[in-house]
């Protein structure tokens, strides 16, 4: 906590801000509902995987 002493007042607050998004996006990821059937493994979209068993998949 002693680090952000030395902070001056705009970047403290923008650290509060920035916990207080982290924090809101959190509870709205956990009140989505689970996607049933989806894919295993990393987003398609994020990493450029589009097949899926050797099939190409398009959504």
């Amino acid at each position: 906590m002693s680090e952000k002493k030395d902070l001056p007042p705009a970047a403290i607050r923008a650290l509060k801000e920035a916990e207080e998004r982290r924090k809101k996006a959190e509870a709205e990821a956990k009140a989505m509902p689970k996607e049933l059937g989806g894919r295993d493994g990393p987003d398609p979209a994020r990493y450029g995987d589009w097949e899926k068993k050797g099939i190409a998949i398009d959504f």
